[in-house]
């Protein structure tokens, strides 16, 4: 089997409402599509993705630019492909939308490989599970008002989840503290609740605020501080009975090395984006394996579900309804847990009416 041709298409799928972290404003999600098309007539889909579309343009450029590296291959000789693109990457660098394009082809390659053994991609990696406990992520934004997170906590539970999550990063402390309490009292003992700072706040106010939040049994708390303070997100930990999860914001297992390291978290956040496909998600989760740290796999919930149904350190996949729009399937939620789909490759295809729909 042979790639024949390197396929992009430009969408930008709006939200339903505008949304808010103390660090994003969010109105949409611009995605880059990839289908790699081979001469048995198979074709390998992946995506990447941008806030708002903004740099779209330039992430695609990227992308095209590693096409010579794919084009009149076998998808099977993945390891080949990465090291080649991962040896190109080196002037440039090796972190940023660089390896959001290595995610990209890498995560096409893969798809083609399960469906040209007709085998979803965690049975080919070694299945451990059939399903993974999720948290809801589409929703309890910063930008809401208390009542309008109660509201949409209860919807939620309605909705299957038995774990959701809520951003904080609030000017006042007293007013995180409120909003974590009224969710508490709305879902009640029995959900799982975590929270997200989105690294807005300083060592001090996070410890702080960690403290007054340990009454709400938190399962834990993410990003408390800038992602490149280790040593400050390792004193945060240190300080607080809460467990701390991080890493969505590090490149590839050398920024997962270092986190690791540092002894900053609890629970390592792989993203797929970032991380540089699912090859190197397999090697962090080996590598988080080592110093028996769990991962959690963050966003790009459809396409990580291969990585959670194979490795047995992956606790959870966050829940993220963003990529939806884009699919022929939908993710099967009961009870809190995703079952990982049965169909070849990553189990998902895309929607080309949708993609019409949303094409720039």
């Amino acid at each position: 089997m042979k790639i024949t041709r390197f396929k992009t298409t430009l969408v930008d799928v709006p939200l339903q409402r505008p949304i808010a972290t103390s660090i994003h404003q969010i109105k949409s999600i611009g995605f880059v599509l990839l289908e790699l098309e081979t001469d048995e007539g198979l074709v390998g889909e992946s995506c990447v993705l941008t806030l708002n579309a903004v740099r779209i343009n330039a992430l695609h450029e990227m992308l095209l630019g590693f096409a010579h590296q794919v084009e009149g291959r076998d998808p099977h000789f993945i390891g080949a492909i990465w090291q080649d693109i991962w040896n190109e990457l080196n002037p440039i660098g090796q972190k940023g939308f660089s390896i959001a394009a290595l995610t990209a082809i890498d995560t096409a390659c893969w798809d083609l490989v399960g469906k040209a053994a007709g085998l979803p991609l965690h049975k080919i990696f070694g299945a451990c599970r059939e399903r993974i406990k999720t948290y809801a992520s589409g929703g309890l934004w910063l930008s809401q008002p208390i009542d309008s997170l109660v509201a949409e906590a209860a919807e939620l539970i309605d909705s299957g989840f038995r774990a959701v999550k809520i951003r904080l990063g609030k000017p006042s402390l007293r007013e995180d503290v409120e909003r974590v309490a009224a969710v508490r009292d709305a879902v009640g003992p029995g959900i799982e609740l975590l929270a997200d700072a989105n690294q807005a706040l300083s060592v001090k106010h996070a410890i702080r605020l960690g403290r007054e939040l340990e009454e709400f049994e938190l399962a834990w708390f993410e990003e408390p501080v800038v992602y490149h303070n280790l040593v400050g997100c390792a004193e945060v930990r240190a300080a607080l009975d809460t467990p701390i999860a991080a890493g969505e914001t590090e490149y590839t297992h050398l920024g997962m090395r270092d986190i690791l390291e540092s002894g900053a978290v609890d629970v390592l956040m792989p993203d797929l984006q970032r991380i540089g496909g699912l090859s190197e998600m397999r090697r962090v989760a080996a590598l988080a394996l080592a110093y028996e740290i769990p991962i959690s796999t963050h966003i790009f919930t459809e396409y990580s579900l291969c990585i959670a149904g194979s490795e047995s350190n992956c606790i959870s996949v966050e829940h993220m309804p963003w990529c939806a729009a884009l699919f022929n399937e939908q993710m099967e939620l009961t009870d809190g847990m995703i079952t990982i789909p049965e169909r070849p490759g990553t189990g998902f295809s895309f929607d080309k009416a949708a993609i019409k729909r949303f094409s720039v």
